[in-house]
């Protein structure tokens, strides 16, 4: 008879860094990793709001992580890339420093995150995973934008 081991529930996840710190977001909410490309500012938009590029054929917000989370400057390289998202039947651009990896990891390993983490208020987490040799901040992307952010960016998606 085969000896029964526990299933531990596992989730897919995009690997990317800001500044030094790493941070995951589900695979099943991401679309796309796209190089970083020429943007078109949009006028009066919060400063994380960099504009809005044309991805094959449609009009996609993006936003710049390190701005919106108060990480510094920004500064684009070769390894910056485009995280595209879907948030609220919106598709939404993430700028990031680089995109590094794909994981599999524990469900029960996400745990509640503190108050802050990294200067990341905990409102925009979904928590913090501990793995074997590092931390992964998990992001909660239905709050990373506000209901007003995502409704003045929706008028921006075409």
């Amino acid at each position: 008879m085969l000896e029964r081991k526990d299933i531990v529930e596992e989730i897919k996840v995009i690997v990317f860094s800001l500044v030094d710190e790493e941070y995951g977001v589900e695979v099943a909410q991401v679309r796309s990793i796209e190089k970083m490309q020429n943007i078109t500012r949009v006028p009066r938009t919060p400063d994380f709001v960099k504009g809005v590029i044309n991805l094959r054929g449609v009009v996609t917000p993006v936003i710049d992580l390190k701005t919106r989370f108060s990480l510094g400057e920004e500064s684009y390289t070769d390894s910056t890339r485009i995280i595209i998202v879907a948030v609220e039947d919106m598709e939404v651009g993430l700028i990031v420093d680089a995109a590094n990896d794909v994981i599999d990891i524990p469900v029960n390993s996400i745990e509640q995150p503190p108050a802050v983490v990294g200067g990341i208020k905990a409102s925009y987490l979904r928590g913090v995973a501990k793995l074997e040799d590092r931390l992964l901040i998990m992001l909660n992307l239905d709050k990373v934008l506000s209901n007003e952010e995502i409704q003045a960016m929706s008028s921006m998606e075409r």
